[in-house]
């Protein structure tokens, strides 16, 4: 099996609704203080325990490039018109010349690309309720097709505000967000490198 880099998702993934104190009055038959909500509101999650549904939409993409060119040339020439115990003559004799010229050119390249695309919906559990009202929020998904499992986690934090009319919310708008999307079984494993494959891998100088 590969190793898999750790994604730190919130612990624990649900929670059981915490029974509500309330103060005591006479109930009616119908009419129950500790579980009211208002008549007109939309449920909405606000209490741990209470149910959240996520629309996963994230895409991130990143690119870079770099270029870079050095120039350098230079010259250098010089001559000797007469030297001592030589006269010059018409043919040239005693006179010398000497020249020379360098050059460097260099020049780089270099881009890099990334582009990341996830959608999918997952229904997650309030955990936690902090003290300025934000929601903790956590949860999983599980499917299991066959001998093959694919898992779905995510968790993250919500102002309760940002929750959309039919109790959802886009992941946009969720911070500290942390999400896991792996499979597990014959087909992971199939997809994997074996030790020894990675062994050579490793040790190969090519």
């Amino acid at each position: 099996m590969n190793p898999r880099p750790p994604v730190d998702i919130q612990e624990p993934t649900a929670a059981k609704p915490v029974a509500v104190v309330a103060p005591a009055v006479n109930n009616g038959s119908i009419f129950q203080r500790g579980q009211y909500r208002p008549l007109f509101e939309d449920h909405r999650a606000r209490l741990i325990g209470d149910t959240l549904t996520v629309q996963i939409i994230e895409k991130v993409s990143a690119s870079q490039k770099s270029t870079s060119s050095i120039d350098k040339s230079g010259g250098l020439s010089g001559s000797v018109t007469a030297l001592p115990g030589i006269k010059p003559n018409s043919f040239g004799i005693g006179r010398a010349s000497v020249g020379g010229s360098s050059s460097n050119t260099f020049a780089n390249k270099g881009g890099t690309e990334n582009t990341n695309d996830f959608s999918g919906t997952i229904t997650v559990t309030v955990t936690e309720v902090l003290t300025n009202g934000h929601l903790v929020i956590s949860g999983e998904k599980q499917i299991g097709v066959n001998h093959n499992v694919d898992v779905l986690r995510f968790s993250g934090q919500i102002d309760p505000r940002a929750i959309q009319p039919g109790n959802s919310v886009a992941s946009a708008q969720i911070a500290n967000v942390r999400i896991e999307h792996r499979g597990r079984g014959a087909q992971a494993e199939a997809n994997g490198i074996g030790w020894l494959s990675r062994f050579f891998l490793n040790v190969l100088p090519i």
